[in-house]
C-alpha cells in the first residue's frame, strides 16, 4: 500500500507544480516592467509628436525597433509580431501613413475597455524615437 501512495503523491505534486506554473504565466502577462530603449544613434525628433514615421526604411531604426519590440511588445503581440491570441497580430497593421496613425495613437494611449487595461499606454515610458523605431520594424514584417 505504501508503494502505491508514492506514485500518487508524486503525481499530485507534479500536477500542483504544473498548475502553479500555468497560473503564474497568466498573471505575469499584465505585470511586466517596460525595458529602456537606447535611441542615441537615431536622429532626435524633439518634443512635438509626429504624425508620420520619420524612420521608415531606416536600417538603424529597424535594428533598434526589432530589439525594442522583442523586449516590450512580443510578450503580448508575439515573436515576429505573430500574435498567439493575447493581442492583435501587428503584421496586419496597414503600412505607411494610414498604419502610422493607428499605431502611434494606440502605443501612446494604450487600450482600456470597461475599466480593463488591454494595453498600457507607453507615452512617458518610451521615447517618441523608440515608438517610431518599433513602427519601422513592424513594416518589415507586414503581410497582406
Amino acid at each position: 500500500m505504501a508503494t502505491t501512495q508514492k506514485p500518487r503523491r508524486a503525481l499530485r505534486r507534479a500536477i500542483a507544480i504544473a498548475a502553479f506554473g500555468i497560473a503564474g504565466s497568466a498573471f505575469a502577462h499584465g505585470d511586466v516592467t517596460p525595458q529602456a530603449v537606447d535611441v542615441t544613434s537615431l536622429k532626435p525628433l524633439g518634443d512635438e509628436w509626429l504624425e508620420s514615421n520619420p524612420y521608415r526604411s531606416d536600417a538603424e531604426a529597424i535594428r533598434i525597433g526589432t530589439s525594442a519590440f522583442n523586449q516590450n511588445c512580443a510578450r503580448c503581440h508575439g515573436i515576429g509580431a505573430v500574435s498567439g491570441g493575447i493581442a492583435p497580430d501587428l503584421r496586419y497593421l496597414p503600412v505607411e501613413d494610414e498604419g502610422d496613425e493607428i499605431f502611434i495613437m494606440r502605443i501612446r494611449n494604450g487600450a482600456t475597455r470597461n475599466g480593463r487595461v488591454y494595453m498600457p499606454p507607453f507615452e512617458g515610458i518610451l521615447q517618441q524615437e523608440a515608438m517610431w523605431a518599433i513602427r519601422a520594424y513592424l513594416e518589415t514584417v507586414h503581410v497582406e
